[in-house]
């Protein structure tokens, strides 16, 4: 068995993360970084160290998941989301049941909760915000942000929203209230059903195929009829109907 075998089955049964289910050839690149950069000479070496230390565990995961974001990410579609898909969805009902799915930071579920602001009063505005990775979580839940984060938001928002504070933003308490944070394995855990709007962007290019397919499943179970899904701007769905979609937009699919 491979060095790299012996650590996918070790963090499997420590975890329940199944490495191979991401993309082999991207995930061995930057463990290897890191494991290096420890001074392990191998895979096999760097699992026995990860233990018996939970720092190098928490490095671990840290560097296994992906956390690069920004609130408004690809403004145009952000624009789409509130101009044409939000309206939609309010028609039927005013209290959203939303989710926004590996969330890395907390800038997609805050920028959801702006967006939504326009429409609804923020009372009414309650959003699920999950993600594999607790280092990330507890940062989401400080709420505070470079300024290279909200490059793309609107002045009025930043001047709303978010409170300066040296270098950095911090997003107001009010906004925070709005978006609860959970921890959640898309490919372990069991999906909550009824949502009205599932947001699901820049990771599922990480995935195997298989992997994929397994996640849009479960989102389609997921989302109620007529509910939607938001994805990256690289990850269209090229064969919507297999999983109950139609597509709405670009990167706006809606469930049957």
């Amino acid at each position: 068995m491979s060095d790299y075998s012996i650590l996918i089955q070790g963090i499997k049964k420590k975890t329940g993360i199944d490495l191979s289910l991401y993309k082999e050839a991207q995930m061995k690149r930057r463990l290897t970084s890191l494991y290096e950069k420890k001074g392990f000479k191998d895979f096999k070496e760097y699992f026995q160290a990860i233990q018996s230390n939970q720092e190098l565990l928490d490095e671990f995961l840290d560097r296994m998941t992906i956390n690069v974001s920004e609130f408004y990410r690809n403004a145009v579609r952000w624009n789409v989301l509130e101009k044409k898909i939000l309206p939609e969805l309010l028609q039927n009902n005013k209290r959203l049941k939303i989710w926004s799915a590996a969330c890395s930071t907390g800038e997609e579920p805050y920028s959801l909760a702006m967006v939504l602001s326009s429409h609804v009063p923020l009372r009414d505005i309650s959003i699920l915000a999950t993600d594999l990775d607790l280092g990330v979580i507890d940062r989401a839940k400080v709420g505070l942000y470079g300024e290279r984060s909200l490059k793309e938001v609107p002045k009025p928002i930043v001047a709303k929203y978010f409170v300066r504070e040296g270098q950095s933003y911090q997003v107001s308490d009010e906004i925070k209230k709005t978006v609860t944070f959970k921890q959640h394995n898309l490919l372990e855990d069991r999906y909550d059903t009824n949502y009205d709007l599932i947001v699901c962007r820049n990771v599922m290019i990480y995935f195997t195929e298989e992997a994929k397919d397994q996640i849009y499943t479960n989102f389609s179970k997921a989302l109620k009829p007529g509910g939607v899904l938001f994805v990256g701007s690289t990850e269209q769905i090229f064969n919507p109907e297999k999983y109950g979609f139609e597509s709405m937009d670009t990167f706006f699919y809606r469930k049957k």
